[in-house]
């Protein structure tokens, strides 16, 4: 028996060959250059609410396609034969059903038919605004998805800034620590200020092992909303530091009472309310139904009889039904269509309501965000500057550790609070351009 142990040895260094060049082609790869459009882009083809809500817009619209076919003539082209049990021999003898005509009967006519009523028209109405909610439904949807984009792709420029202020520290805590034992070995301090130096730079690389975990996991978050593989690698082109204008207060009022997607789904969803009540009324009315045949009729599959007489002629026909008894259900079908305008009535009231008290409060979270950065700017100038004055009063002898450390601190949390502060402008402004609607596509 010839032993397989060659084989796998084979055949799993030829697997760890591959699994080695697949990792060399993965890691020189260059990095995928990914914009804020181009983000909301990405995710939009791989969100799945956002891909139901577009499907529901679709069928919506196609509901409103069949509705308005249904108002137009139908056409169609008949064809039958029918045989039936004679009275006698011949084939032109009597039948024996009187709704038959000959034992042998060949039909073949176009026929057009028109019904007129009042429900096809309120339907046809009533999809129309649906249709036009589930579109605005669907602007929904896509506005809170780039909403969440925007948030995590200026994650990412948040966790990276604290990344880079959190590395800046450990260098700026490092430089300190070589001026502070080049002064004990000079006698000029105690031993206790090279032991706090050195506590402040084990500080700073643990605040830097979490800044990078933090920037990761901020990676891996957008990269789960772009990639099918998480873990791709890719740059933000988006800058982080230029800060669009904020409009005036009237301008987004403005362009909220037109653009506003919540609003005009429930201004439509009132107008199909109405429009079923309509039609749950039309039910008592009668409906016209008109018929126009051309073709053929006779006992013979032919243009003209055996005698002669021509087979090809029309007929037209009138249908008036009138309603009389239905044991109550248009009169339920009324109330229930009532029901449902009086709910999508509330739900319009509600929604005006909510859009004012979120208008006001986006916009003054705008505009607080927007103030808190210039803030926040200029907190970092000052503790930048404090913590070079303090540590050149330290090196020359004039000032102690505490100061140094107290200006370190200072300038990390005013590093970290202006990365938090541009997040915080940025999603705020996503939220009020939700409003507005003007967001990318």
């Amino acid at each position: 028996m010839i032993s397989t142990l060659p084989i796998r040895l084979m055949l799993g260094a030829l697997g760890g060959l591959l699994c080695t060049m697949c990792a060399a082609q993965q890691t020189a790869a260059p990095p995928v250059a990914i914009s804020l459009e181009e983000a909301i882009k990405r995710a939009q083809s791989a969100n799945t609410a956002f891909a139901a809500a577009g499907s529901d817009a679709r069928i919506a619209q196609s509901e409103h396609t069949i509705a308005r076919s249904l108002l137009l003539p139908s056409i169609v082209y008949h064809n039958q034969f029918l045989y039936t049990e004679g009275t006698g021999q011949p084939a032109t003898a009597p039948v024996k059903f009187i709704a038959n005509n000959a034992v042998h009967e060949y039909v073949s006519q176009g026929s057009v038919t028109e019904t007129i009523g009042g429900i096809g028209m309120a339907e046809f109405k009533l999809t129309a605004a649906a249709a036009a909610a589930a579109h605005a439904r669907f602007e929904v949807a896509r506005r809170g998805l780039v909403v969440t984009v925007v948030a995590n792709y200026y994650g990412v420029f948040d966790a990276d800034a604290k990344l880079a202020a959190a590395q800046r520290t450990l260098d700026e805590a490092n430089h300190f620590s070589t001026i502070t034992a080049k002064r004990e070995s000079n006698g000029e301090v105690a031993h206790a200020d090279s032991v706090r130096a050195d506590l402040q730079v084990q500080q700073r690389q643990r605040e830097l092992n979490d800044a990078k975990v933090a920037g990761d996991r901020a990676r891996l978050n957008l990269g789960v909303m772009l990639f099918s593989d998480p873990s791709t690698t890719y740059t933000l082109t988006t800058s982080f530091e230029e800060f669009p204008a904020l409009p005036s207060r009237s301008e987004i009022e403005a362009a909220a009472i037109a653009n506003n997607p919540e609003l005009k789904a429930a201004m439509e969803s009132l107008r199909a309310a109405q429009h079923a009540v309509t039609a749950s009324k039309f039910a008592y009315f009668p409906d016209l139904v008109l018929n126009y045949s051309y073709g053929i009729d006779a006992p013979q599959f032919a243009v003209n009889a055996p005698d002669g007489t021509r087979n090809l002629g029309y007929s037209a026909s009138a249908t008036l039904d009138i309603p009389v008894w239905d044991w109550f259900a248009t009169r339920s079908r009324i109330h229930e269509s009532t029901v449902r305008r009086e709910q999508a009535n509330t739900e319009l009231t509600v929604t005006q309501r909510q859009l004012l008290a979120s208008l006001k409060e986006a916009y003054q979270e705008a505009q607080v965000s927007l103030d808190q950065l210039r803030l926040l700017d200029k907190s970092v100038q000052s503790a930048t500057e404090s913590l070079r004055l303090t540590t050149l009063r330290y090196s020359s002898g004039e000032g102690n550790i505490l100061e140094v450390v107290d200006s370190q601190n200072t300038l990390v949390l005013a590093e970290t609070g202006r990365a938090d502060g541009a997040a915080r402008y940025f999603n705020a402004l996503a939220n009020l351009q939700t409003l507005t609607g003007s967001m990318p596509r």
